[in-house]
């Protein structure tokens, strides 16, 4: 099976994102007016850091899905499901949150929506192919 048109730039644009966003996280980088309402709160800040393992895990199984299809490794496809599932559980949890908690930033909302749809192309391509 061949790799969906885009999947992996998309996959590589995401991944090291998401690990240059914790970096900038745990490093305090990002100046205040990026932040999220109320980001000095204890309680969210223990909410951002709980998408931490998810994110690293989406990093991980996404770098590793480009890494096996180089390597002709039909495991692939199930590193790229797993890294798809993932990104869109992990935008649909921050959606959830900031529909919740009244605070519609687009400067959020946008890469999250992102993260929340995009798989859902992804999905349905790699779906038409393992089940035809």
């Amino acid at each position: 099976m061949s790799a969906p048109k885009g999947l992996f730039a998309i996959f590589f644009v995401v991944d090291i994102a998401f690990i240059l966003y914790w970096t900038i996280t745990y490093f305090h980088l990002l100046p205040p007016e990026l932040l999220y309402r109320d980001y000095t709160n204890p309680i969210l800040v223990d909410w951002n850091w709980s998408f931490f393992p998810i994110d690293m895990l989406i990093s991980a199984s996404g770098l590793l899905s480009i890494q096996l299809y180089r390597l002709k490794s039909k495991q692939w496809v199930m590193f790229a499901l797993v890294s798809l599932l993932l990104t869109l559980c992990s935008g649909l949890m921050a959606i959830s949150f900031w529909i919740f908690h009244k605070d519609f930033d687009w400067g959020w909302w946008i890469p999250n929506l992102f993260l929340l749809l995009y798989p859902l192309f992804y999905l349905n391509k790699i779906r038409k192919e393992l089940l035809p």
